[in-house]
Formats: structure tokens, sequence, C-alpha cells
């Protein structure tokens, strides 16, 4: 049996030392929000936008989706998260786009930023090096470059908190170094209490959800106001970390045709276990909508697990449920007896395509 209080053992499966950089994850939006601030953007790019478009994949584009849930009750101007080989039509010389890519050789992404080119958009390159950060160069375009060496999925800090104070500079939205301290402050006061390796299984709230998570299909729930880039990212996490396929869908849309089909497959039904992602800011109207839901599941004898943020600030409370939802899917890579580093098929499937 897999004893999660038991470094030695957990060392066993972690061979690349993943742990250690989800641990680490405090220190590293605290680097990049220096990184973000020492920016020097040039006068010309701090421009009116008719909008801003942020273009990545994967670990590159999650740090978008997370800003742009954040700042939905904000932003001056229209603000998109584009995950494609192209941008949509309305791009133009009076939009801004943002290529975020970690490694700078995504090919969707560098296919976009050719189009932003052609379009002459306003172009700025995320990146810690590659193809991307060349072509920006070349072309006289910023380059934000953040440091290099990690697993996309665990550069999130470099992808969000740089992107944020990016927007503030080109006056998207109002500085959020305070949102950003706090939001840094909470993360490591759940680590130190609540979910690192170091913290037994009886207080560990991780720890606890990643047991009941084991040998279960996961299907992942939250608000859409402020939590759905969350839900996005448990569920690539579990894909990602502990190699498992996980469901996730948005309230208020999910009780308008998702609710229906929890009734067959009933052998289906036998392994599902419900995850409710919950903020005190959700809308009045979605957490009933919430506790009608999770009724409904536990009348079916599905069991519902129920994640609450914690923080003051609304920065604070997204990071503390990203941040639990990373450990969780850390603690369940090694209860399904993987390491949770390698991405063995995304590896294949690039270098497939690059044959091609």
């Amino acid at each position: 049996m897999i004893r999660l209080d038991d470094l030695k053992m957990v060392k066993e499966y972690d061979k690349a030392d993943m742990l250690r950089l989800i641990e680490s994850f405090p220190e590293q939006c605290v680097e990049a929000k220096s990184i973000g601030l020492k920016f020097g953007l040039p006068d010309s790019f701090k421009s009116t936008y008719n909008n801003v478009v942020c273009t990545g994949l994967g670990g590159s584009a999650i740090g978008a989706d997370l800003v742009r849930s954040y700042i939905s009750d904000e932003a001056s101007k229209p603000f998109l998260v584009n995950r494609n080989y192209t941008l949509p039509n309305f791009v133009n010389a009076e939009s801004l786009i943002i290529a975020s890519s970690y490694s700078g050789d995504t090919e969707e992404t560098l296919s976009a930023y050719e189009d932003a080119r052609k379009r002459k958009a306003k172009i700025i390159a995320i990146t810690s090096g590659g193809k991307l950060q060349k072509l920006a160069k070349e072309d006289g375009f910023p380059v934000l470059t953040i440091p290099k060496g990690l697993p996309p999925r665990c550069a999130l800090g470099y992808s969000f908190f740089p992107l944020l104070i990016l927007l503030s500079k080109i006056g998207l939205i109002e500085d959020k170094s305070k949102n950003i301290d706090s939001a840094i402050k909470v993360m490591q006061h759940l680590k130190d209490d609540k979910i690192s390796q170091t913290v037994p299984e009886k207080k560990n709230i991780a720890k606890n959800i990643a047991k009941r998570l084991c040998l279960k299909f996961p299907i992942i729930y939250g608000g859409q106001d402020h939590i759905d880039a969350v839900v996005t990212r448990w569920r690539t996490q579990f894909a990602e970390n502990s190699k498992t396929l996980s469901s996730s869908h948005i309230f208020p849309e999910m009780n308008h045709n998702e609710i229906v089909g929890w009734e067959e497959p009933k052998k289906l039904l036998e392994s599902l276990i419900a995850i409710m992602l919950k903020d005190r800011q959700d809308h009045k109207r979605v957490s009933k909508r919430m506790d009608i839901t999770k009724k409904i599941i536990k009348d079916l004898k599905v069991e519902v697990i129920e994640v609450e943020s914690m923080g003051e600030d609304l920065l604070a409370r997204i990071f503390s449920l990203v941040y639990i939802g990373d450990f969780v899917s850390f603690y369940l890579a090694i209860l399904n007896r993987k390491d949770p580093t390698p991405v063995e098929r995304v590896t294949y499937l690039k270098r497939s395509l690059e044959r091609s």
C-alpha cells in the first residue's frame, strides 16, 4: 500500500522530483512578479487597443485563462485566449497579440504569431527562448523572457504573473501588486499547514482528496464567473501529472444539459466521483444550483467532494484552488504508481508531427 506520508516511498515514483517544483511554486511566483515589474514596455506599446488576445497552448495558455477569469469584471477592453493556428477574424492593426509559448517552439503559437504579423497587429512575446524569441527580436517586437528548464505546466507563475502585470502596464486593468502578494502569502500558508508532503495525511487536504479519487473517474465542476479556468487546470493536471482521465463542466450551463446525463451507463456511474470547486463570490443562484446538483448526484450513491477557496482577496482564492489541485494531482500520481513528470504521448505526438 502506498503511504503518502512516507517520503522515501513517494520518491520511488517521483523520479524527476515533481514534488520540489510544486512545493517551490510560491517562490516561483515571487520571481515571476519581479520579472513582470522589471519588464520595460516600450512607450509605443502603451497605447489604446480595441482588444487584447493571448495566443498559446497547454501550460502556456492556462495562465492566460486564469488571467481572463480573474479580470473579467474589470478589463476595460476585451481580453481573449486563443488556442489555434490562426487568430479570430477581428484581429487587426488595432489589436495587441501576446504570443505565449514557454518553449518558444509551439507550432500553433508560431503560426498564430505569423498570422498576427501579417495583420499588422502589435505583438509581445512571452517565452523562455526558441523560435518565438528569435522571430520577435528580428521583427522588432518586445520579448518578455522567462526562465527555462521546467515542464510548461510547472511554469504557471511565469505564464500568469508577468502577463497580469503587463496588462496593468498597458492600462487594461489597475495595478495588482498587493493582490499578488496576498495570493503568494495564502499559497505559502497552504503549503506549510495543509497540503505539502510533510503535512501528515490526517490533516492534509490534498492527500485526503487524492485518496478518495484513487481508482475513480473525477468529474470537476465550478462556477463560470471566476473559477472556470481553475476547473480546466484541475482537469489538465489530472491528465498530465496523474495520468488520469477526467471530465469537467461549468455552472450554470451544466444544469441545462449534463445533469440529465447522470443516468447511463449505470456501470460507469459506479466509478464516478464529483468535485465541486467553490468560491464565496460565486453567483448566489449558482451556489443554489450547486447545492441542488450535489443532492441529485449523491442520491445516485456517487460521492461529491467540495473544495472551498481560501483567502480574502479574489486572486488569492483563485490560486488557493489552483495550488490545492496541483498537490492533489501529484499525490494521485503516486497512488497510481506513476511518475508525474513524463508526458510521453505529448512528446510522441510532437515528434510525429515534425516528421509529417
